[in-house]
């Protein structure tokens, strides 16, 4: 009687523990997009030369650039790999901040905790809010995104902000206004704006990681919960009082205006839209156009730059032979 040999199939073992970190790892520095000594380049001025070369004003703005980069990257992922222009990012930043703050007064956990709820919560809820527009596209998701974005700034204008209050909405009278509380080793704003390099850093990092893997809902997944997590860094910049104002409908143009201004087909486009809607912007509000003219055209102005990146974006795109 002979036997008969059989060989098992040739599958590689799942990647676990040290080896899984050391697979994202490769996956990470295997992409295009993350240049190590570029990023390193990076933090190292992010953290030690901007605390040391501006003043508090500044460290301010720079801490709002570096809260906003990850949402940036976040609207222009989805155009830049997918092709779909979505107008409701500001709708899971927004959630992310409303959570946050109200998790904050409510609870004694770590602020990092916080944030990652931040995103997790605005994820679930902004993918379950935006189910309609799965089967839409074009002209028509940019509709749709932005009636979303438009109901959410309702809500949050109904229910407003927590401020040291009790019950659901967090809400205390006048007298009563408790501030924003932060991580107890990032009070001052140099150490919180610090903070916020960082979060920015590690949200960029697992974008990347994404960008490596199979497309499908993991786009808007991690669109999601950046913009939320974004949302929960952004919580404690504001002192007290925040408004829905960062939130609001022309707040969505805005950020799909400068996330194509900064790049859509990396994430390095986030830092440059970054830029463009905090420290550049305010510069211009202080040194050249003034607050009641940039008030006014504002999106006219961005609206001038992002035609002239998508007009420089097609001839790039016809020289080779892609359209």
């Amino acid at each position: 009687m002979s036997a008969v040999a059989t060989e098992a199939p040739n599958v590689p073992p799942p990647t676990r523990g040290l080896a899984g970190v050391q697979a994202a790892l490769g996956r990470l520095l295997g992409n295009r997009a993350f240049n190590p000594a570029a990023v390193v380049v990076v933090l190292v001025v992010a953290l030690f030369v901007v605390p040391s070369m501006f003043q508090a004003f500044w460290i301010s703005n720079f801490m709002q650039m570096a809260v906003f980069t990850p949402v940036v990257a976040s609207a222009g992922l989805l155009y830049g790999r997918v092709g779909l222009v979505s107008l409701g990012q500001v709708a899971p930043y927004g959630i992310g901040t409303w959570v946050t703050i109200r998790l904050a007064f409510a609870t004694d956990l770590p602020y990092p905790v916080l944030v990652l709820i931040a995103g997790l919560v605005a994820m679930v809820l902004g993918v379950l809010i935006g189910l309609p527009a799965l089967r839409v596209s074009g002209l028509y998701l940019a509709l749709v995104t932005l009636m979303l974005a438009a109901g959410v700034e309702i809500v949050l204008g109904e229910i407003k902000f927590a401020n040291g209050g009790t019950g659901f909405k967090g809400l205390a009278s006048l007298s009563k206004i408790k501030p924003m509380r932060r991580p107890s080793w990032a009070l001052g704003d140099t150490a919180y704006y610090r903070f916020c390099v960082l979060g920015a850093l590690v949200l960029l990092g697992i974008a990347m990681l994404f960008l490596r893997g199979k497309p499908g809902r993991a786009w808007s997944s991690i669109r999601q919960s950046e913009a939320g997590a974004g949302g929960g860094l952004f919580a404690a910049t504001i002192a007290k009082n925040m408004t829905v104002v960062a939130f609001n409908r022309q707040a969505a143009i805005f950020l799909i205006a400068v996330s194509i201004m900064g790049g859509v087909y990396s994430l390095w486009g986030g830092l440059l839209g970054a830029f463009f809607a905090t420290c550049l912007l305010k510069f211009l509000t202080q040194n050249v156009v003034g607050h009641k003219f940039w008030d006014r055209f504002q999106l006219t102005l961005f609206g001038f730059g992002l035609l002239m990146n998508l007009i420089q974006g097609t001839k790039a795109m016809e020289k080779k032979g892609l359209l």
